[in-house]
Formats: structure tokens, C-alpha cells, sequence
């Protein structure tokens, strides 16, 4: 979605009020380590999605917590906001934070076959005939 000032101003303020609102309001133990990574609000500011981030294996049981509080947490927004139409809220799980940890892992372990100088077609440089094995085995 395209921002201008106006959206990220409207976006800030929801993220702030929403995240006081999970932080002091509700008291879900489900929701104990769930952070609140972004908000994207519609222009008519009808709609609200709020995107999370937790544990990777308790993704089930933070989007069935956040559905159980759906609608205190909208009454209290909509009472925080004092927008003339409070916004049906839409939780959904950021895998941003994952996939970083799964990047960085992969990054880590990098193959040995990757040091290895090669010319500019992707061949090893500086292998010759007689070091590369003969394939017939031992027998010579």
C-alpha cells in the first residue's frame, strides 16, 4: 500500500494505541511474549491489520488468544482512537523475524565448495588434468 504522511501518522498512532491496549489491557497468558510489529490502517480507516511476531511453535495458539480478544481490544481502541468508525481489527502472524534466523543460519554453514576460486563460467581455477582423478579406480 502507497504512504504518504498522512497514512504513516495514522498507522503510528494506531500501532501506539493498540500496543498499550495488548501491553496493559489485556491479560491473555497466551499473549505474554507477542510483540506488535507493524499496523496498516485503511484509508477510510475501517480496517486495521495488526501484524505480530512470537514463538514459531506457538503461532496457533497466539492467533486463537488474539480471535478470543478480538473484540474487547476493539472497544478499547475504537474508545482510544476517537476515530468516527472504529476499524474491524485483523491479526496476522510476521514471519519477517523467522525467516531472518532462518537466513542467517543458512549464511552460517556455508559449503566449502564455495571457497574455491572460480573463472568467470563457474569453473574451479587452478585444477589441471593429472590432479583431477581418473575414475578407474586403484589398480594401476
Amino acid at each position: 500500500m502507497k504512504q504518504n504522511q498522512n497514512s504513516r501518522r495514522v498507522n503510528k498512532i494506531a500501532r501506539e494505541k493498540l500496543a498499550s491496549i495488548l501491553l496493559f489491557e489485556v491479560s491473555d497468558p497466551d499473549l505474554a511474549l507477542v510483540t506488535l510489529t507493524s499496523v496498516e490502517v485503511s484509508v477510510d480507516k475501517s480496517v486495521l491489520k495488526a501484524y505480530v511476531s512470537c514463538d514459531k511453535e506457538s503461532y496457533d495458539k497466539v492467533l486463537a488468544a488474539l480471535g478470543r480478544a478480538r473484540g474487547r481490544v476493539r472497544s478499547l481502541l475504537g474508545h482510544a482512537l476517537g476515530w468516527r468508525v472504529t476499524p474491524e481489527l485483523i491479526f496476522q502472524i510476521d514471519t519477517t523475524a523467522d525467516e531472518a534466523e532462518r537466513i542467517a543460519r543458512a549464511l552460517e554453514n556455508v559449503p566449502s565448495t564455495l571457497a574455491v576460486e572460480k573463472d568467470e563460467e563457474g569453473y574451479p581455477v587452478g585444477s589441471s588434468a593429472g590432479d583431477a582423478p581418473s575414475g578407474d579406480g586403484e589398480g594401476e
